[in-house]
């Protein structure tokens, strides 16, 4: 059986976004990243700052776009600005996914897509000290403490994850295939995907 739908999930710095993007090449599939968020932005109304910020990150108290959009709008009888987001990006994964075959990365497509049969979801790791110099060598993000960085940005994602699928981000039973890019590399790890996908 061959899989119409990857979605990639993965700890910062594992380079679980350029795997998703070779994944994509190799199969001549769709691939939605950035996209993703300039389609969430240009149907919601909202900034791309908070759809990056507010999409990702769930109850983060660190940035002010965050706070601002997870404000309580009740007097108004409106959702937060979080929840009318969520609601717009798991309408467009939703449509992405009847649309044809792509390679989605992130903001709960896993969950989302979760019905679906013709779906292989991906978790990617790695170790912390290939994640240290990935951010640092590539991204020049990290300073002089790379690791408080990288824990912190796992732990928004992990929040947020809880927060909007009530499940667990990173545990093996919530994906199909669970793959450390500190052990196989980028470019193995792609090809692995793409052979199950195939």
């Amino acid at each position: 059986m061959g899989y119409n739908i990857i979605t990639i999930s993965r700890e910062y710095g594992s380079g679980g976004r350029n795997i998703g993007q070779l994944v994509a090449e190799k199969l001549g599939y769709d691939f939605y990243d950035n996209a993703l968020v300039d389609k969430i932005a240009k149907e919601s109304g909202f900034a791309e700052e908070i759809i990056k910020d507010a999409g990702e990150y769930a109850t983060s108290g660190n940035s002010f776009l965050f706070s601002l959009s997870m404000s309580n709008l009740s007097e108004i009888n409106m959702p937060s600005i979080s929840y009318q987001i969520y609601a717009v990006q798991k309408k467009i994964i939703t449509e992405l996914a009847e649309k044809g075959r792509c390679v989605i990365v992130g903001r709960c497509a896993d969950y989302i897509l979760r019905e679906r049969k013709d779906t292989l979801n991906v978790f990617i790791s790695a170790s912390m000290e290939f994640r240290k110099n990935r951010i640092s060598d590539i991204y020049h993000e990290g300073g002089n403490k790379p690791e408080k960085m990288l824990r912190d940005k796992d732990k928004k994602r992990k929040t947020y994850y809880r927060y909007y699928t009530d499940n667990e981000w990173g545990m093996c039973h919530n994906y199909n295939l669970c793959l450390d890019s500190s052990l196989f590399g980028i470019e193995k790890c792609a090809d692995i995907i793409a052979d199950i996908a195939r």
